[in-house]
């Protein structure tokens, strides 16, 4: 058994995350430890306190005790609004803290990108304009390429955690661009889980989701690879080697 953790902020999309694990079918648990999400605002101000160590130690010490391999900051703009460099920090605090291998959503997203071997990506995002940009410029420090960038404003995620399929689904056509290989949607407080195979169908390309993406990085840190049709290209292609 591979058990991995996740600090998820608050409460919205999280049961995307049973859903993954039932998709996964292989011997993989998935442990979510809810942390305090403080104010619902999608301003950067913040969603840059929305990290702070001592709203994570709890969640930190369940995941321990719940003898987690891994650990991931299930939090998309939690990550990114810090700036490349203070996101790679977030990181190896979480990991001392932790005493384990972690990481980010945010990083998630650029791995998954390039085990996809794409490096053209179009942007559909909840957030609101200013911090949508943030994420673009994490993706360009990352070594990807935006061809486009579309964004809903939604401001608390207790709004994106209610969107329907059909909703997430006009996110995703809103976003896509012929030049991009791949759509991603950045915001774990989104359900996508149950909708990757129709994304793709629509788009006709990869789609990566935060929700998604966090739990490939996970079982990454821990050198698992599982093949999960249901949960849509990323899990279903051999890595790209790179030479």
């Amino acid at each position: 058994m591979t058990a991995l953790g996740f600090l998820y902020p608050g409460h919205s999309g999280e049961d995307d995350y049973p859903r993954i694990e039932q998709l996964l079918g292989s011997d993989v648990r998935l442990d979510v430890v809810h942390t305090d999400i403080g104010e619902d605002a999608r301003r950067v101000d913040a969603l840059r306190r929305m990290y702070a160590p001592e709203r994570l130690a709890d969640g930190v010490g369940q995941v321990r005790l719940a003898g987690a391999e891994a650990i991931v900051w299930a939090c998309t703009s939690g990550g990114f609004v810090h700036g490349w460099d203070g996101a790679q920090e977030q990181v190896r605090a979480l990991a001392t803290a932790a005493g384990m291998p972690a990481s980010s959503t945010s990083f998630a997203f650029v791995h998954a990108a390039k085990e996809i071997g794409v490096g053209r990506v179009a942007v559909g995002a909840t957030y609101p304009d200013d911090v949508a940009g943030l994420f673009v410029e994490f993706l360009r420090a990352g070594g990807l390429e935006v061809t486009a960038l579309s964004s809903a404003g939604i401001v608390t995620a207790a709004e994106v955690g209610a969107l329907d399929e059909a909703q997430v689904l006009a996110l995703a056509r809103a976003a896509d661009d012929p030049g991009a290989e791949a759509v991603l949607l950045p915001d774990t407080a989104l359900h996508t889980a149950a909708h990757l195979p129709l994304l793709e169908k629509e788009l006709g390309k990869p789609v990566l989701t935060a929700n998604q993406v966090t739990v490939w990085e996970a079982l990454r840190l821990t050198d698992r690879r599982v093949n999960a049709p249901g949960l849509g290209a990323l899990f279903t292609r051999e890595p790209i080697v790179q030479v």
